[in-house]
């Protein structure tokens, strides 16, 4: 059953404020049209800056995920986002008139709340899902972190912790149905930090809006109730604040006996959401954070945007062991006989590398003069292979492809090792060493015949209109 995009039927608007900066803040929800996913607008700012939520505008993950574009930044994004892709909705504007959502509660329920009583409404365009067809993994051995997309009909999580503390033990939760759990599993669970790092975290000019009212304080076993009290001051509590039984401060009850493993995987909702289009996937995540679910979120990102391509260049379905043949790249580069020297694209990671194949014949026209009697393919047009694929690299990077065209400005450290013979194939690979939005970048070329390097160089190009 095909599903459609979603929006909200009115504006709605909560005022609160900022867990980090302190700052009063009012949100407001406003439908938008399809396929324009969502955006936060700083209505406080001249010119009303508008900031997409997507990976490419994630500017900071310490304790919370950051939006920026330009000197404009939002800040602790996630409970929000949560809110926004839990209830399955696409299409979202989001004002702000300070540089924080409100913290509510410390959960995504007063955002579900409003969403839901602005009424979420069907629009006439089909939903557009990325789908995983290969596990993608992401692990960071160091901190014992690992978080996995595997393949799935729907978007499911499964999340565990592991603290070491006696308050949290190892949890684990998992939720499998947005429509039948998030609401009234996922979304009341509040956000949580150690005792231990209060201090750590103000002297950071982080928290200001925080207190017990809007975070689950675990304690730490090596903490006493002097601490606590030194503690109190730094948030202006003038309330009893003690050790409490049940490892929490204040034995503030828990509304899950898993809350903090279900908070953990709210958070992770909220980042999914930055790969900008709904997940059909099963994510097993064991003590990942923002910056493992951003690490995965980019890779996520980088499997829709290679389905984009394929979608606009490939009209054949290839049987697996090609990415786009001969007829998708002559949509893509203006080059054609006898100076297209680019039959087939292996492989593309967006703004990261690319590995594509030419295929030497006896027919090519430069063997008939280099050499009579001795047929070498000369040095000039394998740099030019090299760049060819780089300029299908480079093009995939910008807005309408179509309108434009790759010039290059210059080769460093030009080196040919082998001869490149007729019958031979080169195996053409590009790495991006550096890329400006305006379109210059640097990158790394390589030509193989089989496992033997045939030449190199260090290339520079710019994207230009047509």
């Amino acid at each position: 059953m095909e599903k459609y995009q979603k929006t909200i039927s009115s504006q709605i608007s909560y005022t609160g404020i900022g867990l980090h900066t302190g700052n009063k803040t009012t949100i407001t929800f406003k439908p938008a049209p399809v396929n324009h996913w969502i955006s936060f607008v700083r209505k406080d700012l001249p010119d009303l800056p508008e900031v997409p939520a997507d990976i490419e505008h994630v500017i900071d993950i310490n304790r919370g995920t950051t939006l920026g574009k330009g000197t404009v930044k939002v800040y602790t994004v996630e409970h929000v986002l949560a809110a926004v892709i839990g209830l399955e909705i696409d299409n979202l504007i989001i004002e702000l008139d300070s540089n924080e959502p409100p913290v509510g509660d410390g959960s995504s329920l007063p955002f579900v709340d409003a969403l839901l009583k602005a009424q979420i409404e069907e629009q006439e365009e089909p939903k557009k899902f990325i789908e995983v067809d290969t596990p993608l993994l992401y692990s960071d051995k160091e901190r014992g972190v690992d978080i996995a997309a595997f393949p799935s009909d729907d978007l499911r999580i499964t999340f565990m912790i592991d603290y070491r503390n006696p308050a949290l033990g190892t949890q684990y939760t998992s939720l499998f149905s947005l429509k039948e759990e998030f609401v009234k599993e996922f979304a009341p669970a509040r956000t949580f930090c150690f005792l231990h790092e209060l201090e750590e975290l103000k002297a950071k000019g982080l928290i200001k809006g925080g207190g017990l009212d809007n975070a689950l304080i675990i304690c730490d076993y090596d903490m006493s109730q002097k601490d606590v009290e030194r503690i109190k001051p730094l948030f202006g509590l003038k309330e009893e604040a003690f050790l409490g039984k049940s490892g929490i401060l204040n034995d503030v009850p828990l509304r899950f006996y898993n809350e903090p493993a279900r908070h953990k995987a709210l958070d992770l909702l909220g980042d999914i959401s930055l790969i900008g289009v709904p997940l059909k996937a099963h994510i097993l995540a064991a003590r990942s954070g923002h910056a493992a679910n951003v690490a995965l979120v980019k890779k996520l990102r980088q499997l829709y945007e290679k389905k984009l391509i394929t979608v606009k260049y490939q009209e054949k379905k290839n049987k697996g062991d090609y990415f786009l043949d001969a007829s998708a790249i002559q949509k893509i580069m203006p080059h054609r006989y006898p100076f297209l020297l680019v039959d087939r694209v292996i492989d593309i990671v967006p703004r990261e590398r690319v590995v594509a194949i030419k295929n030497v014949t006896l027919n090519e026209p430069f063997f008939v003069g280099h050499f009579p009697g001795h047929p070498i393919m000369p040095g000039v047009l394998i740099i030019e292979s090299m760049a060819q694929a780089g300029g299908i690299l480079l093009l995939n990077t910008v807005e309408n492809p179509e309108n434009k065209v790759v010039y290059f400005m210059g080769m460093d450290g030009v080196r040919f090792r082998k001869p490149v013979l007729p019958g031979d194939q080169l195996r053409l690979e590009l790495e991006m060493i550096q890329f400006r939005k305006g379109g210059a970048c640097k990158m790394q070329g390589k030509a193989f015949l089989g496992d033997e390097l045939a030449a190199e160089a260090i290339l520079m190009a710019t994207v230009v209109e047509k």
